[in-house]
């Protein structure tokens, strides 16, 4: 499974919105700024997360984007399917067009697929919003570059001390 920046993207703006919930509407100005991603493609993406009831939109001067549920309640392999389509091993698994191989259904990799696919979707559907949030991994990626540790001027003037 090769994710596209579409599922990337989507996934750290939903992310964004879980650490951000509680806090009000979040604007996809803001998510853009602070994850250093376009503002036009935030809103492609935000489009088909909103029509699946994972984001609701907020009208007004204060409007924005708020988690449609519980961040416990999303899982990543819901968020990939909107974003991406269906969760595929294969290039002619994922396309939609059943003409693309007449032999999908009795080919000779249906069995890898299946057991390629089965395994990254039941891990993709085990982690949730909420479990992203707490991993420290998760945060560091989302720390802006300049308030990450290596990048601040003491530190470096420490490193190049023990140098």
């Amino acid at each position: 499974m090769k994710l596209s920046t579409k599922g990337r993207y989507g996934l750290t703006a939903m992310v964004d919105l879980a650490l951000n919930a509680g806090e009000g509407p979040v604007s996809l100005r803001t998510i853009a700024e602070r994850q250093g991603l376009s503002e036009n493609y935030l809103e492609q993406l935000i489009s088909g997360l909103r029509n699946s009831g994972m984001v609701n939109s907020i009208r007004g001067a204060q409007g924005g984007y708020v988690l449609g549920k519980k961040a416990e309640d999303i899982r990543v392999g819901d968020i990939i399917r909107v974003l991406e389509g269906p969760i595929a091993a294969f290039e002619c698994e994922a396309n939609d067009d059943p003409e693309c191989c007449e032999k999908l259904d009795y080919c000779v990799t249906r069995t890898i697929r299946e057991k390629v696919r089965d395994p990254v979707e039941d891990v993709l559907d085990s982690i949730t919003l909420a479990d992203l949030v707490k991993d420290p991994q998760t945060m560091d990626s989302l720390t802006d570059d300049e308030d990450k540790p290596e990048n601040k001027p003491e530190d470096k003037a420490d490193d190049q001390k023990e140098a």
